[in-house]
């Protein structure tokens, strides 16, 4: 499963384009998220610390999801990429 077929699932929609309620990256990983479960006090933070060169959602989806896993287990409080975004979803969801 992609990365991108993986938020897609989470988030009930078939494709990014398609549902005008799509929770953008910056709102699913804002800055009350990322100083609660990691070092970092935004998401571009905690992308600038791993070297990615990101400028969109699409540019987070193509980053390898081994190199993604690594970086996150040494950023966050979570195995996975996979276990940040389910979480992210859940305290998004429940706000």
């Amino acid at each position: 499963m992609t990365l991108e077929e993986l938020m897609s699932d989470l988030q009930g929609q078939k494709t990014f384009q398609e549902d005008p309620n799509h929770i953008s990256l910056e709102n699913l990983f804002n800055n009350a998220f990322m100083s609660k479960h990691s070092s970092h006090k935004s998401f571009e933070d905690f992308l600038i610390k791993g070297n990615f060169q990101v400028r969109t959602e699409e540019d987070v989806n193509n980053i390898p999801d081994e190199l993604f896993d690594r970086h996150v287990v040494r950023e966050t409080k979570f195995a996975d990429w996979k276990s940040m975004l389910e979480t992210a979803n859940v305290e998004y969801k429940s706000k």
